[in-house]
């Protein structure tokens, strides 16, 4: 009796387990649940620190001045045939005049802005832009004065109607970049003109 319960107690006593693993339940939570924070991308969108300062805002308007005081010269035609424009036009009357009172104004003005303003690094980017494609319009507002000059329309024809109209036209581009390309810089943007930015970016 005494062999029979010694042989069950060994036949029922648990056994200690060998090399004891980790349930892989266990450590999946606990992977799972420790998760690493991630910094949020904020989607609010950045305002601009470094507004356009206000003197290069007004240097830079101030150059396209010079291309619309020498176009003025292309509305003598509608000037004639609606006097009521030259009234728009009062109040910038004493500026032109004391423009036009300078010998050589336009040469010094041109020379000035190009010189003393694009080529001059001491200026930012955004003036040196604006003042070189002020330059480049003026540039080309001397075209329809060479192709005057060597066609020679006369004062009646087909010649002279197109001469008309083709002052005309160039009058009205330039008032239109004239007042752009002012807005633009009160505003603090960059104009960009048709034909001239291009020109103008490569020589900045």
């Amino acid at each position: 009796m005494a062999s029979l319960s010694l042989s069950l107690s060994l036949h029922l006593t648990p056994k200690p387990l060998l090399n004891p693993k980790p349930l892989s339940s266990v450590s999946f939570i606990r992977r799972s649940t420790a998760k690493v924070p991630q910094s949020r991308k904020s989607t609010i969108p950045r305002m601009s620190l470094n507004p356009t300062p206000a003197t290069d805002r007004l240097i830079s308007a101030a150059a396209y001045t010079l291309p619309f005081f020498n176009s003025l010269q292309y509305g003598s035609y509608l000037f004639m045939r609606f006097p009521q424009l030259r009234t728009i036009l009062d109040p910038i009357f004493p500026l032109l005049s004391l423009y036009r009172s300078v010998p050589y104004a336009s040469f010094i003005a041109f020379f000035a802005l190009y010189l003393g303003v694009v080529r001059n690094e001491a200026f930012s980017h955004y003036v040196r832009f604006n003042t070189m494609q002020a330059v480049v319009l003026d540039v080309l507002l001397v075209v329809p004065v060479v192709f005057t000059q060597i066609l020679s329309p006369g004062r009646g024809g087909l010649w002279y109607r197109a001469l008309v109209w083709g002052y005309s036209a160039v009058f009205v581009l330039s008032c239109l970049c004239f007042a752009y390309g002012v807005v633009s810089c009160v505003m603090g943007r960059t104009p960009y003109l048709p034909f001239v930015a291009g020109a103008a970016g490569r020589q900045v």
